[in-house]
């Protein structure tokens, strides 16, 4: 499975947790998930472990936050534009 097929799967999975969020609100965030965990890890000095690692994380993340992703994004001026449906 490509890396955008497992963005797409879990786009799915946080729209499904999370009904506040548009599917185009919901990849934003899955693919700035993505990027931040991959590159923190690589920055920490750890081995890339590969996508599936990564899709892994982000699952419990959606699992455990999901469902109020929304409310940090309100909460924090850096992610607030993540929820401006006007953009």
């Amino acid at each position: 499975m490509s890396v955008n097929e497992k963005i797409e799967q879990l786009t799915q999975v946080l729209l499904e947790k999370n009904p506040h969020l548009t599917e185009n609100k919901a990849r934003t965030w899955i693919e700035l998930l993505w990027s931040d965990f991959e590159s923190t890890y690589a920055k920490a000095g750890y081995d890339y472990r590969g996508g599936e690692y990564t899709e892994k994380i982000i699952q419990q993340w959606i699992t455990s936050y999901g469902d109020k992703i929304h409310e940090f994004a309100g909460r924090n001026p850096k992610y607030a534009h993540l929820l401006d449906e006007s953009l």
